[in-house]
C-alpha cells in the first residue's frame, strides 16, 4: 500500500493541520468568524470567502486603531495604551472619526478644545491693564 492510503485508515501519520488564518496571511480567527456568522443567522447560508473577507477586514481596523492610539501613547510619554489614548486616535482621524461618531469610549474622556471666544483678548490696553495689577 501507498503511504497515501496509510494515512487515510490505519492511524499512520497525518498531515499537519493548516488553519484558514494562516493560509489567508492573517491572525484573526477566520474559522471563529465563520461559526459567529452561521450562529448569528445572519443569512440562510454563508460562503467560503465571507469570513476570510470580514477577518482581513477586522484586523486592517484593529491594526488601524492600534496604530494611531500607540502613536497617542507615545505623545503623552507613556508606554502603555489606555482608553484616553483610543480616544484621542479615533477622534483625531477623520475616517475613524465617522466610522465611530456614536461611540462612547468608556474613561476616554473628550477632546481639548476651548472656543476662542472665551481666550483673553491680545491687545496692548490687556497688556498695560495688567501690567498695572501686577505693580501692586
Amino acid at each position: 500500500k501507498q503511504a497515501s492510503e496509510m494515512a487515510g485508515r490505519k492511524g499512520g501519520e497525518r498531515k499537519k493541520s493548516v488553519t484558514r488564518s494562516v493560509k489567508a496571511g492573517l491572525q484573526f480567527p477566520v474559522g471563529r468568524i465563520g461559526r459567529f456568522l452561521k450562529k448569528g443567522r445572519y443569512a440562510q447560508r454563508v460562503g467560503s470567502g465571507a469570513p476570510v473577507y470580514l477577518a482581513a477586514v477586522l484586523e486592517y481596523l484593529a491594526a488601524e486603531v492600534l496604530e494611531l492610539a500607540g502613536n497617542a501613547a507615545k505623545d503623552n510619554k507613556k508606554t502603555r495604551i489606555v482608553p484616553r489614548h483610543l480616544l484621542l486616535a479615533v477622534r483625531n482621524d477623520q475616517e475613524l472619526g465617522r466610522l465611530l461618531a456614536g461611540v462612547t469610549i468608556a474613561h476616554g474622556g473628550v477632546i481639548p478644545n476651548i472656543n476662542p471666544v472665551l481666550l483673553p483678548k491680545k491687545s496692548a490696553a490687556a497688556a498695560d491693564a495688567w501690567s498695572g495689577v501686577a505693580s501692586w
